[in-house]
């Protein structure tokens, strides 16, 4: 069917033309399949999705048929400005072509009276996120609200698809599906690096053929560049990027708009402090990070719409889609851990097809500039990376089972298959999922006594007549409905503390942990502003504005992790000794003098340097599998040293190696690397530790096990621990194959220990090793060894201190002649 010519004019009258994968989204709509769209940034993805939704209101497609009634389709986006900014450009085409489509947005931060009103008259397209979407289907009237739904659209599917809420989204899915049959999916991206992988996620039982694969047309190539220290050397250690500032300041003084990209909100708040130092011109310069107020974020979004910014410092928080044309350049702060999400950063630059997105990246260290070589030489490339898919998780399957129980009665039977359709959940059988509805029902065989985990409960007679269905469930109080929604969720943030200003003026919040430390006449910097405590009380933490210098909080959030893409990148890097003409002298020199003293670390081996330093023993293992993977290894070494009487003193890992020290020398670092340690030590230590205890909190929380909020009251961070550590406590003592202590260790195992790549670095150690004893530090270890004692401290805090000592270090490091004396002192 060709394009509907309501919007063929629109386009003409802007001077635009309809592109292939637009007209081939619109095909996919009309031959009834379900559309993966992979685009450029720039290419009108976003509008590409929502073409057969305005095709399907034009007059000449309507033909004289009324307009369609009730909600017609949904866009799903991982964050709540995506969906704001999506409505304000969507509503050019609907008002200038004269549609009748009503648009609106929901989210956690929707009037209530709203909600209800969208509830019982829906609008024809609804803007909202996998979360809120969840809270819609947990109540009766979803079933008539979501009947007449003919398309759900899912942007940036990239961002969330593989992870939990990603498994809240497919569970939704597959509820819609079975609601309203007729609905078709499309998901849209600029960075998926498997589409293969996201076809199968996106369609109903994974029938891969039944989502058509759309590819956009290839825009301009991006432009990036390394920053590089004006007569000066690339730092040895520390990650702030301190030494950019008076270059950066420069550049943003050239620029419309600068956006400045950080990998951490403290980082963030750390730069723009250094920027506002530096700013003798008063440029107007914002800050935009996810612990800030909402009124804060609309104020820098709004005022970066309208042009008014000359640069912005932000984080993650502004990754995605956000339309903001006269970006001229984007600026990485660190190193950018992955191709992928360096090229939807800079994507945020010019924010069109047909014109070069700019970009520099300013690396805080040596390894990190290796890694912006890396991340540049694959944008290059045009190659991506990304994480892969696993298993769903039964925490947010447990929420599901709730949020369906809340919506009405359901049989077993059909709601099991209703999941299984969903090809994160196809691997849950009988025997799981009746584990799943015991679970919700009573909390489970250790903990069915207490009333309060009684959730649902099966109808008198077990069976409903229906044969497909089972035993019905429903639930086992009506009040449980309204828990069960002031509950829900997927991001389990530690603690927060509102930070208010004496009127009430919200800044923003700051986790309990840092709060508890701070007393009344403590200043810390936050939204860009000095600030002193008054009194910490009721959750809230009251301040006023101060001139005195403060601290930065620092958040308790995940590390981005190095891609295995581009680890594999740097380690060919290393030995790729003619590549290394094109690195800065002092780059060079430190390669060359590496490879004349040891060994470079080449791709499928594992190099272990052991030398003497200050009286310790110390072995670096140069892995190159991401910080979460290394401190599971450091672990792990030191208790298999503690067992063999070496002695560990300690260790410190960053994403590219581990330096592990003690009293005495590792003369064989083979028997500490052999892979049955992720069957003995590896069980012990998670056992042991708190990394479990966290992740059985999170999925007691995910799972509705333990609420944080009840009416009238919110439990504070340690009131969450505390209940969920006598939880778990009871469970490991009467229940240990408990279906959240499962849940709790698939978490333990894949996103804070990362032991898949674990298991492939002892796989290449087993393979080949290759251990090389020195007399004094390697200057490959510096970077690393400068780290040491610092570990605790915030990024970018230390690297004055850092700097200083990476010096005396590198003079070590780099001799190349034989020293008079002894370094062991």
């Amino acid at each position: 069917m060709t394009v509907p010519p309501e919007i063929d004019r629109w386009f003409a009258g802007r001077g635009w033309r309809v592109r292939r994968h637009q007209a081939e989204m619109l095909d996919a709509r009309d031959d009834g399949r379900h559309a993966l769209l992979v685009a450029d940034t720039g290419a009108g993805k976003t509008l590409a999705g929502f073409l057969p939704t305005l095709a399907d209101f034009c007059p000449s497609r309507l033909d004289g048929a009324p307009v369609p009634e009730g909600l017609h389709t949904l866009y799903v986006s991982p964050l709540k400005a995506l969906a704001h900014d999506v409505q304000r450009n969507l509503m050019a085409p609907i008002e200038e072509m004269d549609l009748p489509i009503r648009v609106e947005t929901r989210s956690g931060d929707t009037p209530s009276d709203r909600k209800k009103r969208q509830r019982a008259r829906p609008p024809h397209v609804l803007l909202t996120t996998p979360e809120s979407l969840s809270l819609l289907l947990s109540y009766p009237d979803s079933l008539t609200m979501f009947a007449s739904l003919q398309r759900i659209v899912i942007d940036e599917v990239h961002a969330f698809a593989t992870g939990k809420r990603g498994d809240l989204l497919a569970l939704a899915l597959s509820r819609l599906q079975a609601i309203a049959p007729q609905m078709q999916r499309a998901a849209l991206s600029a960075t998926v690096a498997d589409p293969q992988a996201f076809r199968e996620w996106l369609a109903p039982w994974g029938d891969i053929d039944s989502v058509a694969l759309v590819e956009g047309e290839q825009g301009a190539p991006p432009q990036v560049e390394i920053l590089l220290p004006e007569g000066e050397r690339v730092p040895w250690g520390g990650h702030a990027g301190r030494w950019a500032i008076p270059q950066l300041y420069e550049e943003i003084r050239r620029n419309r708009t600068t956006l400045v990209f950080t990998n951490t909100r403290f980082l963030a708040e750390f730069v723009f402090e250094l920027l506002w130092d530096a700013n003798d011109d008063n440029l107007p310069i914002g800050i935009h990070h996810g612990s800030l107020s909402k009124e804060a974020r609309r104020k820098v979004e709004g005022a970066m719409a309208r042009g008014e910014l000359r640069a912005l410092v932000a984080t993650a928080s502004l990754d995605l889609g956000v339309d903001w044309g006269d970006i001229d350049c984007v600026v990485q702060m660190g190193a950018p851990k992955g191709s992928s999400r360096l090229l939807q950063r800079i994507g945020r630059a010019n924010h069109r097809l047909d014109q070069p997105s700019r970009a520099i990246l300013v690396p805080g260290n040596r390894f990190e500039f290796l890694e912006a070589t890396a991340a540049k030489d694959a944008v290059d490339a045009g190659q991506r990376d990304g994480e892969d898919f696993r298993p769903g998780s039964l925490d947010v399957l447990a929420q599901h089972v709730m949020a369906c129980a809340c919506a009405g009665p359901f049989g077993e039977r059909a709601l099991l298959a209703e999941v299984r359709s969903s090809l994160a959940y196809a691997w849950i059988d009988a025997e799981v999922w009746q584990r799943v509805l015991n679970f919700v029902a009573t909390g489970g065989y250790a903990l069915k006594a207490y009333d309060r985990f009684h959730r649902i409960v099966r109808e008198p007679g077990g069976v409903d007549g229906d044969a497909n269905g089972g035993a019905t469930w429903r639930l086992a109080h009506p009040e449980h409905a309204a828990r069960h929604r002031m509950n829900a969720g997927i991001i389990v943030d530690s603690e927060m503390l509102d930070v208010r200003f004496r009127n009430g003026r919200s800044l923003g919040k700051v986790e309990e942990r840092f709060a508890a430390a701070l007393s009344p006449g403590d200043t810390f910097r936050f939204a860009g502003m000095t600030l002193e405590v008054e009194q910490i009380k009721d959750m809230e933490l009251q301040v006023r504005a101060s001139k005195t210098a403060g601290m930065i909080p620092s958040y308790g959030g995940q590390r981005l992790p190095l891609t295995t893409h581009l680890a594999g990148r740097v380690r060919e890097m290393l030995v790729d000794r003619a590549g290394w003409a094109r690195f800065p002298d002092d780059v060079r020199e430190w390669l060359e003098v590496q490879d004349w003293r040891s060994r470079m670390p080449g791709p499928g081996q594992l190099l272990v340097e052991s030398f003497p330093h200050g009286r310790k023993h110390f072995s670096v293992y140069y892995t190159f599998e991401g910080w979460n993977a290394n401190q599971s290894l450091g672990m792990l070494i030191t208790r298999r040293m503690e067992e063999r009487g070496l002695s560990p003193g300690g260790f410190i890992a960053n994403d590219y190696s581990l330096a592990v020290w003690g009293l005495r020398p590792v003369t064989d670092p083979a028997p500490l690397l052999s892979p049955d340690i992720l069957a003995h030590e590896f069980i012990d230590w998670v056992t042991e530790s708190h990394l479990l205890r966290r992740a059985f909190r999170e999925v007691a929380v995910i799972s509705g096990l333990v609420e944080r909020q009840h009416p009238g009251k919110r439990k504070s961070g340690k009131q969450v621990t505390f209940s969920t550590d006598l939880i778990y406590d009871v469970l490991r003592k009467y229940e240990p194959d408990h279906v959240l202590l499962e849940a709790a260790w698939a978490d333990a195992r894949s996103r804070m220990t990362d032991v898949a790549r674990l298991a492939d670095l002892l796989d290449r150690a087993a393979r080949e090793l290759d251990h090389v004893t020195l007399d004094r530090v390697s200057p490959l270890a510096v970077p690393v060894m400068t780290m040491i004692g610092r570990e605790s401290l915030p990024q970018g805090a230390i690297d004055e201190e850092l700097l200083l000592e990476a010096e005396t270090l590198a003079a070590t490091a780099m001799r190349t002649e034989w020293p008079g004396a002894s370094d062991e002192d």
